[in-house]
């Protein structure tokens, strides 16, 4: 669908007024459309971090940050998550639709079929160094793949969507790979009678000596953990994919660029900090209304990990998911998590304090993914890789609309700040 105009706005300028159309999307979002300012002003607009700039037109995913709606093709991302598994969610991003039962299990075949890498790739891996960061490993081997799977041919369709599901079971193999590397064991292959996620967390957790029984809970944990990650609109990542991708790159080297936007500490990194933080508590006592103050404290650096959001006003509909997720994972491995307890009490207090009322500070989705991920045995440096493998389909959607809408390269303006000109001392004089 495209967007309908619906009305015009008004900007005056040095003692001008200049008529813009003003467009609207399906879900009620208005726009200005600027495109022709600076043709007629000679003027730009200046949006620094553009939180309030549309960068594109999509119909991928709608979110609502004041209601806390988050839709994925117009499905409700807590629907998808209790009736799906994330290849079908997956499949939705990338082909428009969910899939029907012989189009899922298809899809499902054609994932395991594709589910190995080159061998010539595993020498990749014994020549990292030692303890290398998963996302390092991830974000090369991501580009690499160029180089061992054809570019396009003639059939760019068909191509193209042997491409995707390359990539999307490929990458898989390569995070539990990469994971293996880091901690000095042998990799495991994955297996074609297994689902996806099954797969991914025998490739993980097994070894050629031990071969761990997959525990069904962790299996459908691990599909919605994905899945609600799979796509967030245009945030971070998102956007230097499609940034990248304008360019006329290929679909492997705009993912890997991906990656390397996501392993930041503010973007993707942050369930990470969640845990560090909850850690440095436990290990200073547990008093939780100590670490309110701290943040609290205007001249304190300290900063309450995994609450408040760019977008997210309200609670994020992810963290809603997370932390139901987050219980029954440890109830299933029946262990008591002082860790949990803690997250819980500040997650309490933090919620009935005026001062992260007011302040729209309410636990978003990395609060409670890290303690999930952390019960099911994923270690601390493996769960920004998680996140990437649950966002790549959503990756992949952003990347092929950009390309079917013949965007231009994306090419932001700047406000210059330096000197004026100068002149050139030649270097004998210059003091």
């Amino acid at each position: 669908m495209k967007m309908e105009k619906n009305g015009t706005a008004e900007i005056r300028v040095d003692g001008k007024t200049l008529t813009y159309p003003v467009y609207e999307g399906t879900e009620g979002e208005r726009a200005i459309d600027i495109s022709k300012l600076r043709k007629e002003t000679g003027l730009i607009t200046y949006d620094s971090g553009f939180m309030n700039t549309g960068s594109c037109a999509s119909d991928i995913t709608f979110i609502d940050g004041e209601k806390g709606i988050l839709r994925y093709r117009g499905y409700d991302v807590a629907d998808l998550a209790e009736k799906c598994e994330f290849i079908e969610v997956a499949y939705l991003l990338v082909h428009g639709s969910l899939p029907t039962a012989v189009q899922k299990d298809r899809y499902s075949q054609l994932l395991n079929q594709h589910s190995m890498i080159h061998e010539d790739m595993k020498d990749f891996f014994s020549n990292y160094p030692e303890h290398s960061h998963p996302m390092a490993i991830l974000s090369a081997m991501a580009v690499s793949l160029s180089s061992f799977y054809p570019e396009l041919g003639q059939d760019v369709k068909e191509d193209l969507d042997m491409t995707v599901t390359r990539l999307i079971s490929k990458l898989r193999t390569i995070a539990a790979f990469s994971y293996k590397k880091s901690i000095g064991e042998p990799t495991i292959y994955p297996r074609h009678d297994l689902k996806y996620c099954e797969n991914f967390l025998n490739m993980m957790f097994s070894s050629p000596v031990r071969k761990e029984p997959i525990n069904p809970v962790m299996a459908d944990a691990l599909n919605k953990l994905l899945i609600i990650h799979a796509d967030h609109e245009q945030n971070c990542s998102t956007s230097v994919v499609r940034g990248v991708g304008s360019s006329g790159i290929n679909l492997y080297a705009s993912i890997a660029a991906g990656i390397c936007a996501l392993w930041g500490p503010r973007h993707g990194g942050a369930n990470q900090h969640v845990i560090e933080m909850l850690e440095e508590i436990y290990r200073e006592g547990g008093d939780v209304s100590k670490v309110i103050e701290r943040a609290k404290n205007p001249r304190s650096p300290f900063r309450l990990m995994g609450f408040g959001h760019r977008v997210y006003k309200s609670y994020d509909p992810r963290a809603k998911i997370a932390k139901e997720l987050c219980k029954k994972v440890i109830a299933a491995t029946n262990t008591k998590d002082p860790l949990l307890d803690i997250a819980q009490e500040l997650e309490e207090r933090a919620l009935n304090d005026s001062y992260f009322q007011e302040r729209n500070l309410y636990p978003n989705v990395d609060f409670y993914t890290g303690l999930t991920y952390r019960e099911m045995g994923i270690p601390t440096n493996m769960f920004t890789v998680m996140f990437a493998i649950g966002r790549l389909p959503g990756w992949i959607a952003q990347w092929l609309e950009m390309n079917n809408s013949e965007t231009p390269i994306a090419r932001p303006r700047q406000v210059y700040t330096g000197p004026n000109l100068r002149k050139v001392t030649p270097i004998a004089k210059r003091k």
